[in-house]
């Protein structure tokens, strides 16, 4: 992957305020995160707080489980063992690109990621009618040892960063958040979170069966404001599903726009509520902790397909970690041309919610 990081330019904070990080899941889409935290990291933002969802939350403990010395490493080399090490792609034409991209996803489903993910049994063949049910056509399980090794568990619970990992109780259909300023987070919490059904199977943890959030909650801003913020609150939220998109002229582009919507739709019924809220808030007490909501959504190129999430080639990785890298450092100079919220008795008036998307 090419390094787009170098830039030392800091972003200049002018009150007192946290800073949280909100990753979206999405599978081999998720080097679009290691890139813009790569960038953040590099342009001197550094998060208080991490939520994750599925390879956002795998994504939040690799960050929160080093020290910031090692973190960008340690995701380069998470995402160096999950690429397929075939030849990089020779063209940048949409068709050829496409049929490398679709190649690469089946090769994925058929020799899955041995970091990763690998085949389970019956699986696929439980549809067969003779063959013993099942409930997954893979198992993660090799996901745990990754983890255990590229990431300090004991850090992550007693370090600096306060993180937040986001599943779904199958059962019930209750969004459940493990958070390590109330309990002690582990892979396990991580593997449930990156459980997406029925690619994977659910997890079992405190007694209560739990996948991934993505189907309900794929960005989860939620638990950053169940209670209003302390002190000025800087939100930056990397999504790696698009609400908007050119209108589609293939089967297989309107597979994936029906994906895209799927697990873009609740961050944006989110944000909507949010921005009602501080509308409020704004008139009862505009002198409040301000919220800035800074949105960066991943774009897929042409030659993306519907199976984008299973497509771990050497060009798409790569291509995901420098448009992270690239929205990011567009987001950072974005923050630092900001005007500042104004305190009381400034004119013109401080304003509460701030959003921009990206």
């Amino acid at each position: 992957m090419t390094d787009e990081t170098s830039t030392d330019r800091s972003v200049p904070h002018d009150a007192p305020r946290d800073t949280a990080l909100v990753l979206a899941g999405g599978n081999a889409l998720g080097a679009y995160h290691a890139g813009g935290y790569a960038m953040l990291q590099a342009r001197g933002i550094r998060p208080d707080r991490i939520v994750g969802a599925s390879i956002g939350a795998v994504t939040a403990a690799i960050i929160a489980g080093n020290a910031p010395e090692h973190r960008v490493e340690r995701l380069r080399a998470f995402w160096d063992e999950a690429t397929q090490h075939t030849a990089p792609s020779a063209t940048d034409l949409v068709k050829p690109r496409q049929y490398y991209n679709a190649l690469h996803a089946l090769l994925t489903l058929a020799w899955t990621r041995p970091t990763i993910f690998r085949h389970r049994l019956p699986g696929l063949w439980s549809a067969l009618p003779w063959m013993p049910n099942d409930v997954a056509l893979f198992d993660h399980s090799p996901l745990r040892a990754t983890l255990e090794r590229l990431v300090d568990f004991e850090r992550l619970n007693s370090g600096d960063i306060r993180l937040t990992v986001a599943c779904v109780d199958v059962t019930t259909g209750e969004e459940v958040y493990f958070d390590t300023a109330r309990q002690r987070v582990g892979p396990e919490h991580i593997l449930a979170s990156t459980a997406i059904i029925p690619a994977f199977p659910p997890v079992e943890v405190e007694g209560r069966l739990l996948c991934d959030a993505g189907y309900t909650n794929n960005l989860p801003l939620d638990p950053l404001f169940e209670t209003e913020p302390q002190q000025d609150l800087l939100c930056i939220a990397l999504d790696l599903f698009g609400l908007e998109a050119p209108r589609p002229a293939s089967l297989d582009a309107v597979l994936e726009r029906a994906n895209d919507l799927i697990f873009a739709s609740a961050g944006r019924r989110a944000i909507a509520g949010l921005q009602r809220e501080y509308a409020l808030r704004q008139q009862l007490d505009p002198n409040g902790p301000a919220v800035t909501l800074l949105h960066l959504v991943y774009r897929a190129e042409a030659d993306q397909l519907a199976a984008k999430s299973f497509d771990f080639s050497p060009s798409s990785i790569r291509d995901r970690w420098q448009a992270g890298s690239r929205d990011a450092g567009r987001g950072a100079d974005w923050l630092a041309g900001a005007a500042p919220a104004h305190r009381a008795g400034d004119t013109p008036a401080r304003r509460r919610f701030t959003y921009t998307r990206l």
